[in-house]
């Protein structure tokens, strides 16, 4: 049986192409998404993108046939735009006017065509509330959506026999157990029996076995791993075949200091990179930060400061580790590191560098799409962030970019990701992350 999805605003906003994904059922616009929609177009923004995007998706089906009578789709449903009846029930006046307006829109539908199912479809869990209160079935658009809970973690622990853990002392690597794992991702492999005798490994990029880590204890820019999560994260971030990195913690855990102090390792000590370019999502993908005095480095100084702190502690640490006290001085002089806004990738090329988006839990996964399409050849990207600390208004744990780019990356060779989960900031830091 075929079902009406009827569409608010924020639906096509996220996802200019949602009219396409409800296989062979008919989907209904209310004309006044299309008057909010219309309020987003001159904006340079993700938004404003995807507002004209789906101006276009819809003109385009408007050539074909009348809006109002509905318009066939490719996979067999029927696109139309409706308006409300002239009379709205009293149950749907507000202070939110749109808001009644697409209600009503759902309610005549469902009242009108009792053949079909009526679907209210939304991201806004209040309109979902109030729709259901008024008996009409309401859901969440969960394209893009990831459940945070099984958000690949890059870890898993094995019972296996003795001999396995014993080749991996021997020969750096052993076969691999009768377990479902991908590739890049590290397990702790313990005897059966004998718990205390274990081995960290990788499984290799090719999926065939487990491989011993690389990575030494040495300090990396005065800084070690101190626990056995930030060992795998450095593995990676050290591997130059590994082109993606995602590493997912919460506050003080480590993921941009050890980022970060890998990036200049491999830029000044290796000089596998010819940059290391940093930047945070503070400011929405294609905003302008014009309005802001001063020229684009001191516009950004406010917001790039944990970075500017990340390497102080990095500088001072490095040369506390290093015997003749060499300063690693004059960084951006010398063209090794950069910061910059995100404002201006798109259209870009970036070759050769190692490239770090702090704070990615606030892209969208079509953001995180435009940077990472950006990479040239020899680039490395990292994507460092806590799915549960977002500041964008339109994306939750649920459908942040960083979480988005966990799961589709999940088994890909040339890509890895760690969940940090033990905080090495400070105990207050780590208290006050586990409580508040």
């Amino acid at each position: 049986m075929k079902k009406n999805f009827v569409l608010d605003t924020n639906v096509l906003l996220h996802d200019p192409l949602a009219i396409h994904g409800f296989q062979d059922n008919n989907v209904i616009v209310p004309l006044y998404v299309i008057e909010e929609i219309d309020t987003f177009k001159k904006s340079q923004d993700e938004l404003g993108r995807n507002a004209r995007a789906v101006s276009r998706e819809i003109d385009k089906y408007r050539e074909k046939g009348s809006l109002c009578d509905g318009v066939e789709t490719p996979k067999g449903g029927t696109l139309r735009v409706l308006f409300a009846p002239a009379n709205i029930p009293k149950s749907l006046r507000s202070n939110h006017q749109k808001d009644d307006l697409i209600l009503a829109v759902a309610l005549h539908v469902m009242n009108s065509e009792p053949d079909f199912d009526a679907v209210f479809v939304t991201m806004d869990t209040n309109l979902r509330i109030r729709a259901d209160a008024l008996g009409m079935k309401a859901q969440d658009f969960e394209s893009g959506h990831v459940d945070i809970e099984e958000v690949y973690s890059g870890h898993a622990e094995l019972e296996v026999p003795a001999e396995l853990i014993d080749s991996l002392y021997k020969d750096g690597r052993s076969t691999l157990p009768d377990e479902e794992l991908v590739p890049n991702q590290f397990v702790t492999l313990k005897a059966v029996g004998n718990p205390k005798h274990s081995a960290l490994g990788r499984v290799a990029p090719e999926g065939d076995q487990i491989t011993a880590l690389k990575a030494s204890t040495r300090p990396v820019w005065g800084i070690k791993p101190r626990n056995r999560e930030q060992i795998f994260a450095m593995e990676l971030l050290l591997d130059p075949k590994i082109s993606l990195v995602t590493l997912v913690g919460k506050a003080g855990t480590g993921k941009t200091l050890l980022a970060v102090a890998c990036g200049l390792h491999m830029v000044t000590d290796e000089q596998r990179y010819e940059r290391l370019l940093v930047s945070r999502p503070v400011f929405p993908l294609g905003k302008d930060i014009g309005f802001l005095p001063g020229t684009v480095e001191e516009k950004l100084n406010p917001w790039m400061q944990p970075i500017h702190d990340s390497v102080d502690f990095l500088l001072s640490a490095a040369r506390r580790d290093k015997k003749d006290n060499q300063p690693y001085g004059g960084l951006k002089e010398m063209g090794l590191m950069q910061v910059e806004p995100l404002t201006y990738i798109r259209g870009r090329s970036i070759p050769n560098q190692f490239m770090i988006v702090d704070e990615s839990q606030n892209l969208t996964s079509h953001e995180v799409k435009t940077i990472l399409t950006r990479a040239g050849e020899g680039t490395k990207i990292v994507l460092t962030g806590d799915p549960y600390q977002i500041d964008h208004p339109y994306l939750d744990s649920l459908s942040n970019g960083l979480a988005y780019t966990v799961a589709r990356f999940r088994d890909v060779h040339i890509a890895g990701s760690v969940t940090l989960q033990r905080g090495e900031r400070s105990e207050l830091a780590e208290i006050a992350a586990n409580r508040l």
